[in-house]
């Protein structure tokens, strides 16, 4: 029997801005700034081609969603979109999330549909200062999640201005570490659940199962992997916000009930232009 998900201590837990990831993990060196310089250069200039290419895709799109959803039901919608921020998506994988995200902004804007964009961490590797606490103390069997989580606000549902530059955090060297999908998950529906619009959709985009080495280790393998499973049922069931993902690659997508799986970090932006179309339409049907 799967044990229950606990969480040894909340206390080193931080949600941030994106703007302010610095106050939590500290100035980047001088390699590493000039690695995240490197990419943010990429990201505004090399990838315009594909940009445009997704773009088009996206104007497409827009053009049927307008012809099932009119402009009252746009405007009672809300989109949220959460990034998987483990290591594994370092290099390419994160590099097309952000412009997926550039371009996804814009396409939900010209539709007049609500949106903000969320990312999932931890701020350490195999535990932090939950781990150490853990150890230094009295020790319980199985004690739960060992790591202290990292959720970044890069927009809110509420914010009036895109805060695209904040993107740009995404490419932190020091950044990408462990991810803890279920409780992700739970905080963007949450956040989701506190906005007035009636039609909200939650859209995932990862490259695997839920790790930390930490927490995996006093409590079993297959710990978090169960924990999302029960939060995706049980977000599912309520019904209040609808569920779909994207797995770059790997298993994490058959997890939930709405999803599509490509192999290729370059395809990510028409996947999720894809998903998006097809979840809002099939709402309206």
């Amino acid at each position: 029997m799967p044990l229950e998900y606990r969480v040894y201590t909340t206390k080193f837990d931080k949600e941030v801005r994106a703007s302010d990831i610095g106050s939590v993990l500290g100035s980047l060196s001088r390699g590493d700034q000039a690695a995240l310089d490197e990419a943010r250069r990429v990201l505004q200039m090399r990838l315009i081609p594909w940009k445009t290419n997704i773009q088009i895709t996206g104007s497409e799109a827009a053009a049927r969603i307008r012809s099932a959803l009119g402009e009252a039901e746009r405007a009672d919608t809300v989109v949220s979109i959460l990034v998987d921020h483990s290591g594994s998506m370092r290099g390419q994988n994160i590099l097309y999330a952000a412009a997926t995200i550039e371009v996804v902004e814009e396409f939900l804007r010209s539709l007049g549909i609500a949106y903000e964009v969320l990312g999932f961490t931890t701020t350490q590797w195999r535990g932090g200062r939950s781990r150490r606490r853990w150890k230094w103390r009295f020790r319980p069997q199985h004690p739960g999640r060992l790591n202290d989580i990292l959720h970044i606000i890069y927009r809110s549902a509420t914010d009036k201005y895109s805060s695209g530059w904040d993107l740009g955090q995404m490419l932190r060297a020091d950044l990408l570490k462990e991810n803890i999908d279920g409780e992700a998950v739970l905080w963007a529906e949450q956040r989701l659940l506190a906005l007035p619009q009636r039609r909200k959709h939650l859209f995932v985009l990862s490259d695997g199962a839920p790790v930390d080495d930490a927490t995996l280790y006093a409590n079993g393998k297959d710990y978090l992997w169960n924990h999302l499973r029960e939060v995706v049922e049980r977000v599912q069931k309520s019904g209040e916000v609808q569920l779909a993902a994207i797995a770059i690659g790997r298993e994490a997508g058959p997890l939930y009930p709405v999803f599509d799986q490509i192999d290729a970090a370059s395809d990510l932006g028409g996947a999720l232009l894809s998903l998006i179309e097809r979840v809002l339409i099939s709402k309206a049907a």
